[in-house]
């Protein structure tokens, strides 16, 4: 009977080893997606930017295979409320990774409006300075989740509050390029929609930390993240 009950649970953690490990795989092409799509940015690459935009198509199957997946163990396995919580939260963190491979997506599309357009001096820089952080919080965020370690998902979630800092500044930065010569109005516009996308992948990175630290606790974390400044609340009222 013990010999039974303990093959079932060798294929229960297989299955969970193999849902993980799509997850692993996913996060290393979202974290590739943001980088390239930054990089393709700055440099005005439209042949990098076209391979972020195909490469998301990976990222949306893996997705998919992993929502299956879960499914299928949630309906075979019959898991324990602890197993449970842990096939719920991978679904989780693969919806967060999609909708953060589509931000990247979204900016790579960006590129070759932009490369028409005289560049605002600083603004890719500051960009792709600003998806960096994004990247090194979502790879924080995945170690986090498969050491099972809430405290780094916590420090992932409080570094949120760098990125909205950056998005604010680069929204002023934008209102005086405007101002002062409406010829930078158009390239502006499409500069905020990039960097509001950013900020809002790393709202998903802190989604993805979240999960972790409801995983390890039991208990989704409080909000720690104030974001008060008016800049920020204003231009996502306006979105």
């Amino acid at each position: 009977m013990n010999e039974g009950k303990d093959h079932i649970m060798s294929v229960f953690d297989r299955d969970l080893e193999a849902i993980q490990a799509r997850i692993l795989k996913m996060g290393g092409l979202v974290e590739a997606a943001i980088l390239d799509a930054a990089q393709s940015l700055e440099e005005r690459d439209e042949e990098l930017a076209e391979t972020v935009r195909k490469g998301d198509l990976a990222i949306d199957k893996l997705e998919e295979a992993i929502n299956e997946d879960a499914a299928r163990v949630i309906a075979l396995r019959a898991p324990t409320a602890v197993d449970l919580r842990l096939v719920l939260s991978v679904m989780k963190i693969s919806g967060n990774l999609e909708r953060i491979g589509d931000y990247a997506k979204n900016m790579a599309k960006r590129t070759s409006v932009l490369v028409q357009m005289t560049p605002i001096t600083g603004a890719n820089t500051a960009l792709r300075r600003m998806a960096r952080e994004v990247q090194l919080m979502l790879k924080d965020s995945l170690d986090a989740y498969i050491q099972r370690d809430a405290d780094l998902a916590r420090e992932v979630i409080l570094r949120d509050a760098d990125v909205d800092q950056m998005y604010n500044a680069l929204f002023r930065e934008f209102l005086t390029f405007m101002m002062e010569d409406p010829r930078n109005i158009t390239a502006c516009m499409h500069l905020h929609f990039i960097a509001k996308n950013t900020e809002r992948m790393g709202d998903h990175v802190t989604a993805i930390a979240e999960q972790t630290v409801y995983l390890v606790t039991g208990e989704l974390p409080e909000d720690i993240r104030p974001k008060n400044d008016g800049t920020l609340m204003a231009a996502r009222g306006k979105a």
